[in-house]
């Protein structure tokens, strides 16, 4: 499983058997299309999950110039031909891999996350591999510290996408569509500056874009520990919010969000 770098800080994630390719969000053809001729790779299926520009810009052309079968929201326009998903629909890639699909509004009104419970070596370039992790591709509704910005959903309806989302198992692989960390992580650390946990990631992070690798994938369980948005019912969490904003109740989860996301997009 590779992240191709995209733009001036978008992941395109490509994943394969050696043979045959899957990307996710080619929001610039020009970088797949490399990958593909650098590996030899056949790409045969493309994901979407919402339909902003920077994740749905290239996909026409890899669709023209390799046949892609394309998989997206079934609630939003992307290009076409596209097959449409929804919550309990699943895309069957590479032979065999079934990536469940989750609703996950929030970031925009039909945003959809893809999962699969196992997949072979897709922890290989990033450490020590178990055999086969779980794969989330979750676009931009969870980032590793952070979630995306409410353009069309609700509070309570990211709540739940975040909530759906932190359910999945512990060694989760989330594969974020951006390379946002470092400063969802100095945003995550205002929150919750006591928390040790978030203190060693941030210097683990930190390391890595030092040396120009990237800080995703994440694991679910870090993210857990770590991400206020997944934390609003974390008496430490509710209280920063209530302390930035008096008016949010602490013993309401999606008041808090609402409130975290607010501090978080006049963050400086």
């Amino acid at each position: 499983m590779l992240p191709l770098p995209a733009f001036a800080d978008n992941y395109i994630w490509m994943l394969h058997d050696s043979q045959d390719a899957v990307v996710v969000d080619p929001g610039d053809a020009a970088p797949v299309i490399e990958a593909l001729r650098r590996t030899g790779l056949r790409l045969r299926t493309i994901l979407v999950t919402h339909h902003h520009a920077d994740h749905t810009g290239g996909v026409r052309e890899l669709h023209e110039a390799t046949g892609a079968v394309v998989h997206g929201p079934a609630h939003e326009t992307v290009p076409e031909p596209v097959t449409r998903m929804a919550q309990g629909d699943a895309a069957t890639v590479l032979g065999g891999l079934r990536f469940e699909v989750f609703d996950v509004p929030g970031h925009t009104s039909g945003h959809i996350a893809y999962y699969c419970p196992s997949v072979p070596g897709a922890a290989a370039a990033f450490g020590p591999a178990e055999a086969a992790p779980p794969v989330l591709f979750c676009g931009d509704t969870l980032f590793s510290g952070g979630c995306g910005r409410l353009f069309e959903g609700t509070p309570a309806q990211m709540q739940a996408s975040l909530d759906a989302l932190a359910e999945l198992p512990g060694d989760t692989l989330v594969c974020c569509a951006h390379e946002y960390t470092l400063s969802n992580l100095r945003f995550a650390q205002a929150v919750e500056p006591g928390n040790l946990a978030l203190l060693h990631h941030i210097a683990a992070c930190e390391s890595l874009r030092a040396q120009d690798r990237p800080t995703l994938p994440s694991r679910m369980a870090t993210e857990r520990s770590i991400n206020p948005f997944l934390r609003t019912r974390e008496a430490s969490v509710a209280r920063a919010a209530q302390a930035h904003d008096p008016r949010t109740p602490p013993s309401d989860a999606v008041q808090v969000l609402a409130a975290l996301r607010q501090w978080k997009n006049d963050f400086r």
